[in-house]
């Protein structure tokens, strides 16, 4: 029974990579909006408009659980869609929760109230949209207290991954740290606040240093996800096959998408 995984693009297919890892047993239906990529220099409304009619497209592929797998749309768009437009026998999540529970080191589920934790300066690298709607911090206060939160817009990075130039991403992230560095100069753990950027991690990693440590979005989220499948076994939904969607030209986008995983990926048109 098949579950959805929804991304702007191909930084999503790092969060499936995790997941079919964790979860080799459960068929994954991919979709990519690379014809819109990227979200995070649209405005609220538009990413609201394409992530739903993504989504609707996965439920229609008989997804019952849907992983926003790309933290712009988790950022500008999850929140309205739950409490207004997923039907009731359906689920979307996505990928900020997992990643601040590592964060705070608090355990899946933990609702107790906020509590001081042992970070108390975190770097922020995402999209400019994802900064603008302060989501991170938000979901961050519900769980913590008394940590500083730099944020650094990281415009151009998502481009030129999906470009496939890697080259001037390498030169962007090295110039995006710098940026944040002049502003805190000691952080003690960095958040990559989008799927895109464990392509990358390793410059981002080079160029903060050995003292500063990395939370990367996809192994977290496969933990998360296994967790949750655990406890709700039926959001597993109707779909029984594992299918790559684009909204882009299927056959750039799975040449793309095998230079990144190395390995075939085959990428259809999505009925949308």
């Amino acid at each position: 029974m098949a579950v959805g995984v929804f991304d702007s693009g191909l930084g999503g297919l790092t969060v499936l990579e995790a997941v079919t890892k964790r979860l080799p047993d459960v068929p994954f239906v991919y979709f990519g909006d690379n014809a819109h990529t990227p979200y995070g220099v649209r405005d609220p409304q538009d990413i609201y408009d394409l992530t739903t009619a993504g989504v609707q497209c996965l439920f229609d592929e008989g997804c019952d659980l849907v992983i926003l797998a790309c933290n712009t749309a988790s950022a500008a768009a999850l929140r309205r869609m739950q409490e207004g437009w997923v039907p009731h026998e359906k689920r979307v999540l996505g990928v900020f929760v997992p990643l601040i529970e590592a964060l705070t080191e608090r355990k899946w589920g933990d609702n107790s109230p906020p509590r001081e934790v042992g970070v108390k300066h975190v770097a922020l690298f995402a999209t400019p949209a994802t900064v603008s709607s302060r989501a991170f911090q938000r979901e961050l206060a519900f769980r913590a207290i008394g940590v500083d939160v730099e944020a650094q817009p990281c415009a151009g990075v998502v481009d030129a991954i999906e470009m496939g130039d890697m080259i001037l991403a390498d030169a962007l992230v090295r110039s995006h740290v710098e940026s944040l560095l002049r502003r805190m100069p000691k952080p003690e753990a960095a958040i990559l606040g989008c799927t895109h950027y464990p392509l990358v991690e390793d410059v981002f990693r080079d160029a903060l240093g050995p003292d500063v440590a990395v939370y990367s979005q996809p192994d977290l989220v496969a933990e998360a996800l296994a967790d949750y499948l655990g406890r709700h076994p039926a959001m597993r939904g109707a779909g029984t096959e594992s299918k790559f969607l684009t909204t882009g030209d299927p056959r750039r986008v799975s040449s793309k998408a095998t230079q990144f995983l190395r390995r075939s990926i085959p990428f259809e048109a999505a009925d949308i």
